[in-house]
């Protein structure tokens, strides 16, 4: 069986974690759970489900998965990234079994479901994601928010998929993309003042399909009016890609993700750059003065716990 070392970052997923595990118990030789503070069962549930745990304070996404890399440096092998909400369906698995090609790095379908409604509509899924790499050819690109595994080598891809099936409550996700509202800002802002490493993203790199997203997103979405974007965003989704034609559950999808935490990006953006103007500031004194983040990168320490 090939060599592979699932990576799921997690706090607080005493609801989805043992899921998670149990979609990868068979194809993956270890399953290593970074922590970042749960206060729930999270840990005693994946200890149980036969992973390693460690632990390490949370700064971002990107910042934690390669911390995690750093881990199993040199152990070879291939490497998954898989959040503790996703499953990795059996057709997936089947195809791990088989063999995984000789590539630095391998594309799957992900799809999504919300509150247990799958999104079928508004032209977001399937889409391809870099997710299977070798040990030491990827790493987590260097942003707050829609991180990507890029990777130094070909790329092959294979037709299964993972799927995010989230079931936390409605509450738990707008707080979650409220957060998800203000990393993102700090991305935009990076773009025009660059106070902030950044990795680029290439489709030799990560893709064709992701590289395309990036694009889009941040050279034609970007240039449309501040406010009236996400509105013109929402309307394409929902008439011009059918996002209606979803289930009612999965319709709620659309227009929060689609408008309301689109609209929500923008006006944190303005409110920060608000701030800038009256008082004459650097971004990253607006952003932690607004935002309430700090955007350094404070040293952190971590532990191992036997499983």
């Amino acid at each position: 069986m090939t060599k592979l070392t699932v990576i799921i970052l997690a706090k607080d997923e005493a609801l989805h974690i043992a899921r998670a595990i149990a979609s990868v118990r068979d194809i993956a030789t270890d399953i290593l759970v970074v922590d970042s503070g749960s206060l729930d069962a999270t840990v005693a549930i994946a200890r149980a489900a036969g992973a390693r745990i460690l632990h390490h304070a949370w700064v971002n996404y990107a910042d934690q998965f390669n911390w995690a890399l750093k881990q199993i440096q040199g152990q070879g092998g291939w490497v998954m990234r898989l959040d503790a909400d996703e499953i990795v369906t059996p057709a997936l698995r089947a195809e791990i079994k088989a063999g995984l090609p000789d590539a630095a790095g391998v594309t799957i379908g992900r799809s999504m479901c919300f509150q247990g409604a799958p999104i079928r509509h508004g032209g977001l899924f399937p889409i391809k994601v870099l997710r299977l790499f070798r040990n030491g050819k990827g790493l987590c690109e260097n942003r707050w928010m829609d991180e990507h595994i890029i990777v130094r080598g070909p790329i092959a891809a294979l037709s299964g998929q993972i799927v995010d099936d989230n079931r936390k409550s409605l509450d738990w996700w707008t707080a979650k993309h409220n957060s998800y509202a203000s990393r993102e800002v700090i991305d935009i802002l990076n773009q025009d003042f660059r106070f902030l490493p950044q990795d680029s993203l290439r489709a030799d790199a990560t893709g064709r399909q992701a590289a395309i997203k990036r694009w889009v997103k941040t050279q034609a979405y970007a240039r449309l009016p501040l406010g009236t974007r996400a509105g013109v965003y929402f309307l394409y989704r929902y008439f011009l890609r059918a996002g209606w034609l979803d289930a009612p559950r999965a319709r709620k999808f659309h227009v929060l993700q689609g408008f309301w935490y689109r609209y929500l990006v923008d006006s944190k953006l303005a409110e920060v750059r608000s701030y800038m103007a009256e008082h004459d500031c650097a971004p990253i004194e607006a952003i932690e003065t607004v935002l309430g983040i700090q955007v350094g990168r404070p040293s952190t320490t971590s532990q191992e716990v036997a499983a």
